[in-house]
Order: C-alpha cells, then sequence, then structure tokens
C-alpha cells in the first residue's frame, strides 16, 4: 500500500508521519514541494505517486488570521482539498480529509453528530465546510474525519503557548465559557491510519475522549507541566468569559464531538485527553 500525505509539515502531517503503519509507503508532501494553490501540481504529485491511499492533512489555521485573509484561507481550505479528492479519485486512490469542529454554530448541549446542521461562526469555519463539500462533489467515497483542539509536543498550538506564558508569569487568564475536547495529534494520526483502512466513506468525527474548556485544559497543563519539572513553579489560572477576551473570529460555545461512529470503527475508544496530555508533555520533556 502507498499513501501520500498533504501537509506533511504540519502538526497532523508530522504524526501522520510518526505512526505509519506495517506495510505502508507513504510520501509526504509539503509546502515547498507542491504548491496547494496550483492544480496542476496536485495532479501532478497524485500521477506521479500512484498512492492507493491520498490524505489531506493541509489546511490554513490561523482562526483569527483568516478573517483578514479570506481569499487565502479558501484557496488553501476549500479550493484545494477539492482538487486533491478529485486526482485522488482520478487514480483510483481513496481520500482521506481533515476537518474541525468549527463547522459547527455551537447552539447544541449536546455532543454533535455527524449528520447535524452546520453553521460556521467564522471564515475559517466556513472554509472549513466549504472544502468539506469539495472533497464529497469530487469524490464520493472521500472520508471526511472532523477533529477539534489539536495540539502536539512541537510547533504552534495552546499547549505550547501556555507553557511559554507559564513561564514567564505567575497568572495566566483563559475563557471557560467554550467547551471542547483536546485532541493529541499522533491520536488523531493513528486513528486516521484505522478509519482509513476501514470500510467508512462520508462524514465521522474523532477527538480523544472526555470534555474540557479552555480554562480547563490550561489549568491541566499548570498541574502535569509542574508534576514533570517542565514548569518551575505554581502559576495560577484565573479563569474568564468570552467577552473579557474578545478575538477577531467567533468561536463555537460547545462543540464537543459525538465520536461514536470512528470508535466502533476504530473498535476501541479514544484514551482520555488528560491521558494523551500527560504523554505529549513527556515527550515534549524528553525532547527538551
Amino acid at each position: 500500500m502507498k499513501a501520500l500525505i498533504f501537509g506533511g509539515g504540519g502538526q497532523v502531517g508530522r504524526a501522520l508521519q510518526h505512526s505509519i503503519p506495517l506495510g505502508m509507503q507513504v510520501q509526504a508532501l509539503y509546502r515547498e514541494t507542491c504548491d496547494l494553490n496550483n492544480q496542476q501540481a496536485i495532479d501532478s504529485a497524485v500521477r506521479e505517486a500512484q498512492p492507493n491511499l491520498v490524505i489531506n492533512a493541509a489546511a490554513y489555521t490561523a482562526v483569527d488570521k483568516a478573517e483578514a485573509e479570506p481569499e487565502l484561507a479558501h484557496r488553501v481550505n476549500a479550493i484545494a482539498p477539492g482538487h486533491i479528492a478529485k486526482a485522488a479519485h482520478d487514480v483510483g486512490a481513496r481520500c482521506v480529509h481533515i476537518s474541525t469542529d468549527f463547522v459547527f454554530d455551537g447552539f447544541l448541549s449536546r455532543p454533535y453528530a455527524p449528520q447535524d446542521s452546520t453553521g460556521p461562526l467564522s471564515v475559517y469555519g466556513q472554509t472549513k465546510l466549504d472544502g468539506e463539500l469539495a472533497v464529497s462533489s469530487a469524490n464520493a467515497d472521500s472520508l471526511i474525519v472532523r477533529t477539534s483542539w489539536v495540539y502536539a509536543s512541537n510547533g504552534g498550538n495552546f499547549v505550547n503557548t501556555m507553557l511559554r506564558l507559564m513561564l514567564e508569569r505567575d497568572e495566566i487568564s483563559v475563557v471557560a465559557d467554550q467547551i471542547g475536547t483536546p485532541t493529541h495529534s499522533l491520536s488523531l494520526a493513528k486513528a486516521i491510519w484505522g478509519l482509513a483502512a476501514a470500510d467508512l466513506n462520508g462524514i465521522c468525527h474523532f477527538t480523544d475522549d472526555g470534555v474540557a474548556s479552555w480554562y480547563d485544559f490550561a489549568v491541566a497543563i499548570a498541574e502535569e507541566g509542574l508534576a514533570i519539572g517542565l514548569l518551575d513553579k505554581q502559576v495560577v489560572v484565573r479563569s474568564i468569559n468570552t467577552q473579557q477576551y474578545p478575538t477577531p473570529a467567533r468561536r463555537p460555545s460547545y462543540s464537543v464531538l459525538d465520536k461514536s461512529m470512528a470508535w466502533q470503527a476504530l473498535g476501541v475508544p479514544a484514551p482520555h485527553w488528560r491521558v494523551n496530555l500527560r504523554a505529549a508533555l513527556k515527550e515534549l520533556k524528553n525532547n527538551g
């Protein structure tokens, strides 16, 4: 089996390369090796690779910046995925596309199922939804995996931002009225490999287990970081509401995803998000 990964330099792309299943040959494409704004470059890359599986882990993920760069976000998150899905279809490859909880408005008070109505509140969320529609239109057999709050032990993400701020300050304030589920990139990558091998198409959801606010997530980072020596002092984490921390892009206040379909296909539920956070922080310490 041969797999081609778009977005090899991102958090999920790197994690996919660190969790390759036995018997799978993988080629990863990076921003420097394939211009996602160039349909011909995408088509050529897929034709040359002749993969059995194409995974699109590339995305414009700067949620607030997207409000000022809607055209760029749309090209990367909506137009390119459609080209990737069509190129995969043309060579008979299975296509897996990664999407986000931000396609929902957050008005429900129960976990969002794959078939629930969407209603993005931001440019980022809308472009990701447009990408889902483009992928489904170009390749009816594709699989779209929605996830949320992805972090890794390296790169720019909430965990590393919090650790940096906690080393610099004695007290930080974090929003407590936005609820979702943190997801370790390696946990997501392993799930994507498993779901790609399963007989699934359409849309499914995958995150780690459990529920948290950004405040809860930050408190856990502070506690776990102190426990293993990543932090040298106890940091006070104060809860604030969204109105006290205005951002250019609106976020859903509740975006917990119903993962039952994915977990059933994989045969096992994901670990709790705090278990995976602990593992990621230990990896960060060992690599540091």
